[in-house]
């Protein structure tokens, strides 16, 4: 009876996690279409429309280098507007909202949010102008601001408390759990590390309790382009803009990049 027990346990809770886990990774964080406009009173907003007809939406402020910000998997972009904006005056932000967040439509996926990233990216040159173009990607934005990297050229990759992959991530907080059979949305960054050539900037939490140093450390070091590894004493997953060395990193990279 009792292993009967154990077998119908191994057996029901990885479907279980394989059926449910987009509610795992993702946290859409839908805005209402009235602070949509009352944002828009002070920072343009854009949309587009992705290659199957999703409508998608960012914030852009002007300015160079542009920086395309991918925020992390329960983050609602439009506050980095005042905080980009007084912390690297001068420079460009495109802050993307994932499909289901912010005033976005469709719903989130690896190969969805990767598709689209490419998407701004050419909207930003041909539409924007951009001629100088920084990918920022924070924890599982990292993971879409790695495949952009390898799809474009980009002038610069900025990373806060990235990944290896989605996938050794996930093995460490579930080390019981066949995840590699499980996941369909690895987000393999170090597998795309080696062919990037961009500058790398890398900024992580010394304290990190969602993506352990070491997983950040191995796609640094996979890393082909010139790197800097920036670990932000005392930090949290949650916490990295608070260190001071988070934006005057950031700072430098992005004048050294325009």
């Amino acid at each position: 009876m009792a292993w009967g027990l154990i077998l119908g346990v191994a057996l029901v809770l990885p479907l279980a996690l394989y059926l449910v886990q987009e509610r795992l990774i993702f946290h859409p964080q839908p805005m209402p279409e009235l602070t949509r406009a009352r944002i828009a009173e002070r920072a343009e907003s854009h949309f587009i429309d992705a290659a199957d007809g999703t409508r998608l939406h960012a914030w852009y402020l002007r300015g160079s280098p542009l920086v395309i910000y991918f925020g992390g998997n329960a983050e609602e972009v439009s506050w980095m507007l005042g905080a980009a904006a007084r912390a690297a005056p001068g420079s460009g932000w495109l802050l993307v909202d994932y499909r289901g967040y912010g005033s976005s439509a469709g719903a989130p996926s690896e190969e969805a949010l990767e598709a689209d990233a490419t998407r701004w990216y050419d909207y930003a040159e041909e539409k924007l102008g951009a001629q100088r173009i920084v990918a920022f990607g924070r924890s599982l934005g990292s993971g879409v601001a790695v495949h952009l990297a390898s799809a474009r050229a980009v002038g610069g990759v900025i990373l806060v408390s990235p990944f290896d992959s989605l996938t050794s991530v996930g093995q460490h907080h579930y080390p019981y759990l066949p995840v590699s059979w499980m996941l369909k949305h690895p987000f393999d960054s170090v597998g795309r590390a080696a062919a990037i050539a961009a500058p790398l900037l890398c900024l992580v939490a010394e304290r990190d309790e969602i993506v352990p140093v070491v997983h950040s450390r191995r796609l640094y070091d996979a890393w082909k382009g010139p790197k800097r590894w920036v670990e932000l004493r005392g930090a949290g997953h949650n916490s990295t803009d608070d260190a001071p060395a988070f934006w005057q990193a950031i700072r430098e990279f992005l004048v050294q990049a325009h």
